[in-house]
C-alpha cells in the first residue's frame, strides 16, 4: 500500500510564510488604527467648528463653553477628552486649518524626496507603498453624519496624517503653515508618537533637514541626491548630560546607553548594527565607533565620534573605513557605504575645502 508523503517546508520557506501572515495582520491593524484616528479627528474638527461658530456669532460666551464641558461630563462621566481646555483645543484646531491661507496654499514643500508614508490599503484593496506628499489641501475627509443647523466644513485630508495630540503640539510650537505641514508629514513618515514629535520640533528638525548649507561631500550628493533631505548635520544629544569637557570614550558610552534617543535624533530610518565594529585593513583591525544601516538609502553608515572640533585629517580615516566596508562587508544588493563624522563644532569653510575633492560619500555633523 502506497503511503502518503508529507512534505515539510524548510525553515527559510516557513519563515517567509510566517512573515506573510504577520504582514497581513500588521496591514489590517494599521488600517484600523488609521480609521479610528480619522474618526477622532473628525469629532474634534466638527465639535470645534460648531463651538467656534457659536462663539463668533455671539450666541455663546466663554461661560457657555464651561457649561458645555460640565454637561458632557454629567451625561457620560466615563467619557474623556471633552473638558473645557480640550474643547478650546478643538476650536483652535478648526480655526487654524479652516483659514483661506491654509486652504489656498498653491504649493507645499517639496518633501516627497524624503517623506514616504507607511503602507496603507487603498479603497480598491490594493496595497499602496506610498502616498503623494503634495496632497491638495482642498481634498476633504467626508463626514458620515448628517449636517446640523450650522453647515459643517469638511476637514482637509492632510490632517489625517497625525493624531490630535500631535496636532496640538504642532499648532502650539510651529509658526508657519509650511512648518506645520512638514511635521505632519515627518510624524507620519517616522511614525512618531507625541513625545518624540515634541522633541523633533524643539530640536528644530524642520530647519535642520531643509538647510541648504549642509556639510556634505559632492560624492555623497552625487550618489545619494535625497541625502540632503534625509541626513541631519546637527544632532542634539542633551539627553547624555555630558559635561562641557568630555572625551570620546564618555561620548561613545553615553550614546550606547541612550541608543533609542540617539536613533530618534538621527531619524528612525537608522538601524543600529554594532559598536566598535571591526574591519580588517592589511594586517590590523580597525574599529568603527558606531555602525548603522539606513533603510531608505539602503546602505551601511559608519559614524566616527570626536570630542574635539573638526580637523581635515578626520576625512582620511573615514575614507579607509568606507573602503573596508564596501570591499568586505557590503552585500551585493546594498549601496555604497556612507560616513558621518560627529564632532562638537566645525569651521564650515574648512569642511568645504576638505570635502570638495573627497571621493567618499561623507558628511560632517555637529
Amino acid at each position: 500500500m502506497k503511503k502518503d508523503i508529507t512534505i515539510i517546508p524548510n525553515l527559510v520557506e516557513l519563515e517567509q510564510q510566517f512573515e506573510y501572515v504577520n504582514s497581513l495582520i500588521e496591514l489590517h491593524r494599521s488600517s484600523a488604527i488609521a480609521k479610528v484616528n480619522i474618526e477622532a479627528l473628525l469629532t474634534n474638527w466638527e465639535v470645534g467648528q460648531y463651538i467656534s461658530q457659536q462663539l463668533k456669532s455671539a450666541h455663546w460666551g466663554a461661560k457657555v463653553v464651561s457649561e458645555l464641558a460640565d454637561y458632557l461630563k454629567r451625561i457620560n462621566p466615563k467619557r474623556r477628552g471633552f473638558g473645557k481646555r480640550h474643547l478650546y483645543n478643538m476650536v483652535k484646531f478648526y480655526d487654524t486649518y479652516s483659514t483661506d491661507e491654509f486652504n489656498q496654499l498653491g504649493k507645499l514643500l517639496r518633501l516627497d524626496e524624503f517623506v514616504q508614508l507607511p503602507i496603507a490599503q487603498t479603497e480598491e484593496g490594493e496595497i499602496a507603498q506610498s502616498v503623494p506628499t503634495q496632497l491638495p489641501l482642498n481634498e476633504i475627509v467626508q463626514s458620515p453624519i448628517a449636517q446640523l443647523d450650522t453647515p459643517l466644513i469638511n476637514m482637509p485630508r492632510i490632517l489625517a496624517l497625525a493624531t490630535f495630540t500631535s496636532h496640538i503640539e504642532i499648532m502650539n510650537r510651529c509658526k508657519s503653515y509650511d512648518e506645520r505641514v512638514f511635521y505632519m508629514l515627518y510624524a507620519a513618515r517616522q511614525r512618531l508618537n507625541t513625545k518624540e514629535l515634541r522633541r523633533c520640533i524643539v530640536n528644530q528638525t524642520y530647519s535642520t533637514l531643509l538647510d541648504k548649507d549642509k556639510m556634505l561631500s559632492p560624492q555623497l550628493l552625487k550618489d545619494y541626491p535625497s541625502s540632503e533631505y534625509l541626513l541631519k548635520d546637527k544632532a542634539v544629544v542633551d539627553f547624555l548630560g555630558l559635561p562641557a569637557k568630555h572625551n570620546e570614550h564618555h561620548l561613545h558610552k553615553g550614546l550606547l546607553e541612550h541608543m533609542k534617543e540617539f536613533i530618534l535624533e538621527l531619524g528612525k530610518d537608522f538601524l543600529f548594527v554594532d559598536s566598535e565594529y571591526g574591519v580588517q585593513v592589511g594586517g590590523s583591525t580597525k574599529r568603527i565607533d558606531l555602525l548603522f544601516y539606513h533603510r531608505a538609502l539602503q546602505c551601511l553608515v559608519a559614524i566616527e565620534l570626536k570630542a574635539v572640533d573638526f580637523q581635515p585629517e578626520f576625512i582620511g580615516k573615514m575614507d579607509m573605513y568606507l573602503e573596508a566596508l564596501d570591499r568586505d562587508v557590503k552585500r551585493d544588493n546594498e549601496n555604497p557605504s556612507i560616513g558621518i563624522i560627529l564632532c562638537p563644532s566645525a569651521d564650515r569653510s574648512m569642511v568645504e575645502y576638505t570635502l570638495s575633492r573627497s571621493l567618499s560619500p561623507t558628511m560632517v555633523a555637529e
